[in-house]
């Protein structure tokens, strides 16, 4: 399985004051955003010059991936890009990593595992 790193996601309280910092503070430009199946919404950053994206992530309370901030988990999830996302979840699995999202409970892109830290990863077809 080829795995490719795509982008990083970090949670957001309040996503219009750090989308205000991330372009106004930072020079990023939005190149996506929508909305999740569960109600949260996405925006997608990049700096000029680079490939690499942020991505902005706001839960709705009541969401199962709306919890408590506590320090040091702004960092929301890593997602990589792979042919094939029900073999490379299962690989994943067998490699360690534990389950959080399956493809089988996913609606959309939301099929996802977490890494030995707990940190989720985010495996796009």
């Amino acid at each position: 399985m080829k795995y490719r790193h795509y982008y990083a996601g970090i949670r957001v309280r309040d996503l219009e004051r750090s989308l205000g910092f991330y372009t106004k503070a930072l020079g990023m430009k939005v190149v996506n955003e929508g909305r999740m199946p569960h109600g949260g919404k996405y925006v997608q950053l990049r700096s000029p010059g680079s490939s690499q994206r942020l991505e902005l992530n706001w839960y709705p309370r009541g969401s199962r991936f709306h919890t408590p901030y506590r320090r040091g988990e702004e960092l929301d999830h890593i997602a990589f890009l792979v042919d094939d996302v029900e073999k490379a979840h299962c690989e994943l699995l067998g490699k360690g990593a534990k389950p959080a999202v399956p493809p089988g409970r996913s609606k959309g892109t939301e099929v996802y595992v977490r890494d030995p830290d707990g940190i989720w990863i985010e495996l796009l077809g």
